[in-house]
């Protein structure tokens, strides 16, 4: 499985904003498509108690949205987590 992954749908921008991120950094993630697999927004729900996409883990770390994610681009933050979870960047 990889340390990166994201619930998405296919035509939320804020998923495409997000994964670009991961790409950008030239970072692998596994895509869970909510909108194709209606039974994964529930299990997203029940682990993040959020019903908007995306939702983006590191490892067992809950990132959040793609707002968050941007922020923890910005601060730094986002690269360290990654590292912690042994995703060179």
């Amino acid at each position: 499985m990889s340390k990166v992954v994201m619930y998405t749908t296919g035509i939320c921008p804020f998923c495409i904003m997000a994964k670009r991120i991961f790409d950008d950094l030239n970072v692998a993630y596994e895509e869970i498509r909510v909108d194709k697999h209606p039974e994964k927004r529930q299990e997203m729900m029940k682990i993040t108690n959020r019903r908007t996409v995306p939702q983006v883990f590191i490892g067992d770390r809950h990132v959040g949205g793609c707002d968050d994610t941007q922020d923890a681009l910005r601060s730094g933050q986002l690269k360290e987590w990654l590292k912690e979870a042994g995703i060179h960047v």
